[in-house]
């Protein structure tokens, strides 16, 4: 199986590898990206092909997997459906807008969206599907994360868009907050709670920027956090009580 992947990131760069490494089918992997270096090297990392051109120029595949930022997902799918034969994947971060232009640009191919809930370096976790239409390749993929112990859930694109403005923008908001509010302190003090809430901040914080800027603009769920920490530093006794209680419930 030809597999094309549009953008040479983490995901990508894992999702190839994945299917490299362990589908029950050989895999020719070719990676385009705006960046040729970056096409150069993820290719070179899996022994595969790269193609610098143009995306309007890239060759032909049994199936293209489009992995890039969640800003450029639908202009990507609209240019990159064509060059698909039997399959069209998305694995951007969001579901409704990629799996409205894979309906609407690849309408005779398999088309299913992704979501690897975790990092390349956190595998295996859990894989959110939407598989608009099924078929040989989304049972490939299926059946290959599933033997590298992810495991697959399929959901709606309105489910899944809906959970991550908790799962994904709310969390990093408050994580950050709190990295944004905190002052050093000797390790020593740190509590059961303080302890693991540095650590993840300091995990967070290791990332990407732009990527968890691009969920914060692709999904609501920061302003809720504001206003929560704002209810919280302007409650007397009695309301902090009850806003307490509140969030236990």
């Amino acid at each position: 199986m030809d597999l094309q992947v549009v953008g040479a990131g983490a995901m990508g760069r894992w999702f190839a590898g994945a299917l490299a490494a362990d589908a029950r089918e050989p895999i020719t992997v070719t990676f385009v990206d705006a960046d040729p270096d970056a096409a150069a090297t993820a290719a070179d990392s899996l022994e595969g092909n790269t193609d610098d051109a143009a995306v309007t120029r890239a060759p032909a595949a049994d199936v293209v997997c489009v992995a890039v930022p969640i800003p450029a997902a639908t202009e990507a799918i609209a240019a990159a459906a064509d060059r698909a034969t039997d399959a069209v994947l998305d694995l951007t971060g969001t579901m409704t807008e990629p799996v409205e232009a894979m309906d609407r640009h690849a309408p005779d191919l398999e088309r299913l969206s992704l979501h690897p809930l975790f990092a390349p370096e956190n595998e295996p976790g859990n894989v959110a599907a939407v598989p608009a239409t099924g078929g040989p390749v989304t049972d490939l993929v299926r059946e290959t994360l599933t033997v590298r112990g992810n495991e697959w859930f399929e959901t709606t694109p309105a489910d899944h868009d809906e959970a991550m403005e908790t799962v994904q923008a709310r969390t990093h908001a408050a994580v950050l907050a709190y990295a944004l509010a905190r002052e050093d302190v000797d390790e020593r003090f740190h509590t059961p709670i303080s302890g693991p809430l540095a650590d993840l901040a300091d995990q967070v914080t290791d990332g990407e920027a732009r990527v968890y800027a691009d969920v914060q603009a692709a999904f609501d769920g920061a302003e809720d956090v504001a206003d929560a920490a704002r209810r919280l530093a302007d409650a007397d006794g009695a309301a902090f009580e009850a806003l307490y209680e509140d969030a236990g419930r």
